[in-house]
C-alpha cells in the first residue's frame, strides 16, 4: 500500500511563493550593499572604498553567482530542484556569517562570493521548480513571484539597513560603530534558515521525478497538485500523457543533454534565454538598485537614503500588477513595451543631467565627495531626474522584471531545461558582475553619459526581442517545441489553444484511454487505500 506524505503542502501558490524566498535572498544582498554606502561606519571601517575598490566589493557577489548558476544544473538534475534550493540556503547562511564577521575588505569579499554561490544556484533553480510545478494557465504568474520576492528582499533589507544606519550616533557621525552594517548583514541568515527547513514540506517537481523514472511518485504529485488527489482526473491524465510522450521522444533521440544544447533548434533558444537575462542587466535596473544613493546624491535632493527607499517601494508595488496580468497580457508585449519605456526615461534623465549638471567642485558640503557630477541650484531639474528614476523602476517592475525570469524557465525541453536555464542565469550574473565592477568608475568618469549608454542598450533589446521572441503564454512546457520550431516569425501570433486542453477534452469524453504500468500501479494503490480506509464516525 502506498503511503501518503503527511503534512506535505500541494497548493501551487503556496509552493511557488515559498520557493521564491530563494529570489528574496538576491534582493537582500542588493540592498545590504546599497544601504551601507552612505554610512560613516562602512566608509571608516573599510577605508572609504570608491571607484574600482567599491566596484570590486560589489562585484564579488555576482562573481560567485556566476559560478553558482553554472553549477546549479548538476545539483538540480542529480539531487532534484527541491534539494538544490535547500543546498543554496545552507551556502547562503555561511556567506551571511562571513560577511557579518568581516574584519576587512578581503573577508567581506569572501563572504559575498559565498553568498553569491547561493544566489546563483537559487536564481537558476527556483524558476525551473516553479515552472515545472505550475499549470500553464498561471505559470507566468507564479514564476513572476521570483521577481516579486527579489523586490521584497530589497525593500525589507533596505529598511533594516536604514534603521541600523542610525546605530552608533547615525550615518553622519564621524565615529559611527560597525553595528550599522553588521546588524543587517547578520539578519540575512534568517531567510536562509526558513527556506531550508520549509522546503521539507513541499513536493519534488513531478517532471524531475518522471525524468528519474520515479513515475508513481510523479503521478501522485500531479494528482495532488492539479487533481485534488484524484489520479483519474482528466487534467492529471492529460499531463501524464504529455510528459510521458515528451520524455520518450527525448530518449529516442539518444542525444546527451550537453550535446543537445548545441543543436540548432535548441541553441537558438539558449541564445534567446541568455540574451533576455543579459538585457535585463544591460537595461540599467541593477545599477539603479546598487548605486541609487550615488544617483540621489548627484541629484542633490533631500535625504538620499530616504529618497531611494521610495524607489524600492515602487519596485515592490508595481511588480504585483505584472504578476496578476502576465498570463493574460503576454510575455512579448511586456518585453517590447518595457524596453521602449526604459530607453525613453534613461535618455531624458541623462539629457537633463548633461544639460543642467556640472562637475563636482568638491567644496563644502563635502558629503558629495563620492561623485563627480552634480545638479546644483536646479531643484526642478533634480526633481525631474528623481521622477525619471522612479518611472524607470516602475517600467522595469511591470515588464522586464518578472518576464526575464519567466520566459527562460519555460522555453526549453525537459532534458536540457536545468542546464539551459543555468546558462541563461549565468549570463545574468556575468553581466551583473561586469556592471557592478564597471559602473562606479563609469559614474565617476563619464557620469551622465552612462545613462545614454544604457538607454542605447534598451533600444537594441527592443529590436532584438521584436525579431526573436515569440509569445509563449497559454502553452505547456511540452508544447514549446511547436512554438519555436514551426518556422513562424516571432512577430506573428501563435495559434491559440493548447494540446493539453484537447487531450483533457478527449479523456473527459472517453475518446482516449490513458494507461501505463506506473499509472495502473498508482490506481490500484488508490483503490486499496480506499478499501482499507477506516470508516468515518
Amino acid at each position: 500500500m502506498a503511503t501518503r506524505n503527511i503534512g506535505m503542502v500541494y497548493n501551487v501558490y503556496a509552493i511557488c511563493s515559498f520557493a521564491a524566498i530563494g529570489g528574496g535572498l538576491f534582493g537582500f544582498d542588493i540592498s545590504s550593499m546599497s544601504g551601507v554606502l552612505g554610512t560613516n561606519a562602512y566608509k571608516n571601517y573599510f577605508n572609504n572604498p570608491v571607484s574600482y575598490r567599491q566596484g570590486g566589493i560589489t562585484a564579488s557577489m555576482p562573481a560567485g553567482s556566476l559560478v553558482g548558476a553554472l553549477a546549479s544544473s548538476f545539483i538540480a538534475d542529480r539531487f532534484s530542484r527541491k534539494a538544490a534550493i535547500q543546498i543554496s540556503s545552507i551556502i547562503w547562511i555561511v556567506g551571511a556569517i562571513l560577511q557579518t564577521a568581516s574584519n576587512g575588505v578581503a573577508l567581506l569579499c569572501v563572504g559575498r562570493v559565498v553568498a553569491g554561490l547561493s544566489i546563483g544556484i537559487a536564481s537558476a533553480v527556483v524558476p525551473v521548480y516553479q515552472a515545472e510545478i505550475a499549470p500553464k494557465e498561471i505559470r507566468g504568474r507564479v514564476v513572476s513571484l521570483q521577481q516579486w520576492a527579489i523586490t521584497w528582499g530589497i525593500l525589507i533589507q533596505y529598511f533594516i539597513q536604514y534603521g541600523a544606519s542610525f546605530a552608533g550616533g547615525g550615518p553622519n557621525n564621524p565615529t559611527q560603530g560597525t553595528a550599522a552594517f553588521r546588524i543587517p548583514w547578520g539578519v540575512q541568515m534568517f531567510p536562509g534558515v526558513i527556506l531550508f527547513f520549509g522546503m521539507f514540506f513541499f513536493p519534488y517537481s513531478p517532471r524531475w521525478l518522471a525524468s528519474r523514472d520515479r513515475w508513481e511518485e510523479a503521478i501522485r504529485v500531479l494528482a495532488n497538485l492539479h487533481g485534488k488527489g484524484d489520479v483519474n482526473h482528466p487534467k492529471v491524465l492529460a499531463e501524464y500523457q504529455e510528459i510521458e510522450e515528451a520524455l520518450r521522444f527525448e530518449r529516442e533521440e539518444a542525444v546527451s543533454s550537453f550535446k543537445a544544447l548545441f543543436e540548432p533548434r535548441i541553441a537558438k533558444r539558449v541564445v534567446l534565454g541568455m540574451s533576455i537575462q543579459a538585457w535585463s542587466q544591460l537595461c540599467g535596473m541593477n545599477i539603479m538598485m546598487y548605486y541609487i544613493v550615488y544617483i540621489m546624491e548627484g541629484a542633490n535632493i533631500g535625504d538620499p537614503l530616504l529618497t531611494a527607499s521610495i524607489q524600492y517601494i515602487i519596485n515592490v508595488a508595481l511588480t504585483l500588477p505584472a504578476i496578476i496580468w502576465l498570463d493574460k497580457f503576454g510575455r512579448r508585449p511586456a518585453l517590447l513595451l518595457g524596453s521602449f519605456g526604459m530607453m525613453t526615461f534613461l535618455f531624458v534623465s541623462g539629457g537633463l543631467q548633461g544639460a543642467y549638471g556640472s562637475p563636482n567642485p568638491h567644496t563644502p558640503p563635502d558629503n558629495l565627495k563620492d561623485i563627480s557630477w552634480i545638479l546644483l541650484n536646479h531643484r526642478s531639474v533634480s526633481k525631474a531626474v528623481v521622477a525619471m528614476s522612479y518611472l524607470f523602476v516602475a517600467t522595469f517592475a511591470t515588464t522586464w522584471g518578472p518576464t526575464s525570469w519567466t520566459y527562460p524557465s519555460e522555453i526549453f525541453p525537459s532534458k536540457v531545461r536545468a542546464k539551459a536555464v543555468s546558462l541563461a542565469t549565468a549570463s545574468n550574473w556575468a553581466w551583473n558582475c561586469a556592471l557592478a565592477f564597471a559602473v562606479p568608475p563609469l559614474l565617476w568618469s563619464i557620469n551622465w553619459k552612462m545613462y545614454m549608454i544604457f538607454a542605447a542598450f534598451n533600444g537594441a533589446a527592443f529590436i532584438h526581442m521584436f525579431l526573436t521572441a515569440p509569445e509563449t503564454k497559454g502553452k505547456t512546457l511540452e508544447e514549446m517545441d511547436e512554438v519555436f520550431d514551426s518556422g513562424r516569425p516571432a512577430w506573428k501570433s501563435v495559434p491559440k489553444g493548447s494540446r493539453l486542453d484537447r487531450l483533457q477534452e478527449d479523456i473527459e469524453k472517453g475518446n482516449l484511454k490513458v494507461a501505463g504500468g506506473a499509472l495502473d500501479a498508482v490506481r490500484n494503490d488508490s483503490v486499496e487505500e480506499h478499501v482499507h480506509a477506516e470508516p468515518k464516525t
